[in-house]
């Protein structure tokens, strides 16, 4: 699905040179290179202020944390994402409040929002699915009439420009929040776990970061609850050298998205991957939906070599470990059909022209 191994030997010298300058400086926690990438992380998104952190769950936990909920109160969100996006709203005793897809962009269908809304309702968590946007501007309405904070779960889609009111954006710097994930995986993947905060309040800037550092602003000396989250200097020198390159790799994804599209256009079993107007993809993941006999696809193409995953197999309303919300099988009917349907095909910046051309040959075959 990822070819990990070649993207790093095309950037071999310029990241071995980085890890080595890291190590030569003992600088491990907190060195000058995490600043020097937060910095410049900071100017790619076009956001004010950005704070390193640990991992992607972290990053949506210090968000949250950072607005000073309250035991019970309900944070709208996808039913459609991996469990990160929900599992730190139950931790910090917040209530995960579900609303239905857009079959075609995967993501929040934000004209379901309203209806959610309750007088506990103070957050609107959407989530960014496979490189594209949500409708941002329909959603920044719904959460400004109704007083709402906005956290955008931006792990996967990293450098995607999204229109609203006719000013081009980038994910992650619309809302109060937007977090980050450096997940190996990633388009921007680091050679371990690393997230990332942004946002453009100082004062809510100023607060995350105390939170990521045990609720302290001045060492030994504790102004609040935090927990220990940090990105370390190794990663972000990587993270550094990546983001360099960052444009060619969605440019790489896009045509091979493309190159996808073209082969696949006319089986007429699959439905390709849509492309919002008011956003840009940057194929994270190239997703398809298979009307029909998805498993058995899945399975022809591992037969032939192929790797393809599900994300995901299951809806989170219908988990166990979320069954004490009370919600039941047919409640979000979209996702429970993209959860049956979707597939996802390997997607990565080392895609050559011959690997694709055997993947949508062999796809071509199994329709025959």
């Amino acid at each position: 699905m990822v070819d990990l191994v070649s993207q790093y030997t095309s950037i071999k010298p310029q990241i071995d040179e980085a890890i080595h300058e890291v190590i030569d400086s003992s600088r491990f926690i907190n060195g000058p290179t995490v600043k020097e990438f937060v910095c410049n992380l900071s100017g790619y998104l076009g956001s004010k202020y950005t704070l390193g952190c640990g991992n992607g769950t972290d990053a949506i936990q210090i968000a949250l944390m950072a607005l000073d909920l309250e035991p019970g109160d309900e944070v709208i969100t996808t039913p459609f994402t991996f469990v990160a996006t929900i599992e730190v709203i139950g931790l910090l005793g917040l209530k995960p409040v579900f609303v239905d897809i857009d079959p075609r962009t995967f993501n929040l269908d934000v004209s379901k929002i309203e209806s959610a809304i309750t007088e506990r309702t103070k957050v609107v968590l959407p989530v960014h699915l496979y490189g594209q946007s949500t409708d941002m501007q329909l959603l920044l309405k719904v959460a400004q009439k109704h007083n709402l904070y906005v956290i955008e779960d931006n792990a996967q889609s990293i450098g995607c420009e999204v229109l609203v009111d006719g000013v081009t954006h980038k994910t992650g710097t619309i809302g109060d929040f937007g977090t980050l994930s450096f997940f190996p995986s990633k388009n921007l993947g680091a050679f371990g776990d690393g997230g990332s905060v942004s946002c453009n309040d100082e004062e809510l800037f100023q607060k995350a970061t105390m939170i990521a550092k045990h609720g302290s602003k001045v060492k030994y000396y504790y102004d609040m609850i935090g927990i220990n989250s940090r990105l370390d200097s190794i990663q972000a020198a990587i993270l550094d050298v990546k983001l360099s390159n960052l444009d060619q790799y969605i440019t790489k994804r896009q045509t091979a998205a493309a190159k996808y599209d073209e082969m696949l256009k006319d089986v007429d079993a699959l439905t390709l991957p849509f492309r919002a107007q008011y956003s840009s993809h940057v194929f994270h993941q190239y997703t398809i939906r298979v009307k029909e006999n998805r498993d058995e696809l899945k399975i022809f193409l591992s037969d032939h070599k192929i790797p393809s995953m599900i994300y995901y197999p299951k809806a989170l309303h219908l988990q166990p470990a979320y069954q004490y919300l009370g919600y039941k099988p047919g409640d979000f009917p979209v996702t429970e059909m993209c959860c049956n349907e979707v597939l996802s095909l390997p997607m990565h910046t080392e895609l050559d022209a011959e690997q694709l051309d055997y993947i949508g040959e062999t796809i071509h075959s199994y329709y025959k």
